[in-house]
């Protein structure tokens, strides 16, 4: 049995995001100045963020989208637990986690910091060519930090999924077994 329960970890992922929500509307700056956004930026040597002094109508919508995501998944919760342990959360969990990882390498690997396009004697020398995308803005220490929190904890909730799915199915099995000897 695991210490914490999956419906625990996914309320704290839910209340996370509409945390920052409320600070991407009123206090972007905040978020930029997290210790664990400087840290884990540093750490992989991630450029800063820019446009977080004042809130603005992209930060809006970000709010607006995290905000959807934390409500929705609050809701969900209220799902029958074996429904929603077993078929709901057992298949977003792992989607969520692989998504995040996948921006997580998506920032860093093709990033200003990559280690593709660093120097080195060994290895013919290739620089960082920014695209005129607006990919090249996923490129940052604020996304990398975010998309790595939601990375260990989806992946922390898929494990625990796994954990409490054998007594789910148990209990399932005894209640459908009091019931057919009712009758």
């Amino acid at each position: 049995m695991a210490l914490i329960s999956s419906t625990t970890i996914i309320t704290s992922v839910s209340l996370f995001h509409i945390t920052l929500a409320y600070f991407f509307l009123f206090r972007p700056k905040t978020i930029e100045d997290q210790a664990v956004v400087y840290v884990l930026g540093e750490s992989m040597k991630m450029p800063a963020v820019r446009g977080f002094d004042v809130p603005s109508p992209g930060l809006a919508l970000l709010a607006v989208i995290l905000a959807f995501s934390g409500i929705s998944d609050l809701v969900s919760l209220s799902m029958p637990a074996d429904f929603s342990a077993l078929y709901y959360w057992g298949t977003q969990a792992p989607l969520r986690f692989f998504l995040s990882m996948l921006l997580v390498f998506y920032s860093y690997i093709f990033g200003p910091s990559s280690p593709l396009f660093s120097s080195s004697t060994r290895r013919p020398t290739h620089s960082h060519k920014p695209s005129a995308s607006g990919a090249d803005h996923l490129h940052n220490r604020l996304l990398f930090s975010f998309m790595f929190v939601e990375m260990m904890a989806w992946f922390w909730t898929w494990i625990t999924l796994r954990e409490e799915r054998s007594s789910i199915v148990e209990r399932m099995r005894k209640q459908h077994e009091r019931e057919a000897h009712s009758h």
